[in-house]
């Protein structure tokens, strides 16, 4: 944010993190401010529609959707009382 280049690791499978995190230090001395950053593609090809690389993009509400598992299901909808049958 103030012009360093900061190296990004990258994991086993050479993407870089999917999140990136930055705290930017209170003025006032107060807790950090957290930047949030997600990967998304940074383009496509045009013949072919392979993806170009990676850019990060600034998540403003700073909130990370929670980890969803691909076999867990659905929280079931809690039932609402209405008029039953009659």
């Amino acid at each position: 944010m103030d012009g360093r280049v900061l190296p990004v690791l990258v994991g086993p499978t050479g993407h870089p993190p999917k999140w990136y995190e930055i705290p930017v230090p209170d003025a006032a001395g107060g807790p950090p401010t957290v930047l949030l950053y997600e990967r998304v593609p940074a383009g496509y090809s045009k013949r072919l529609g392979l993806q170009k690389g990676w850019k990060y993009a600034y998540r403003p509400d700073g909130v990370k959707p929670k980890l969803r598992w691909p076999w867990t299901r659905p929280k079931p909808a809690p039932a609402e009382d209405g008029p039953g049958p009659q």
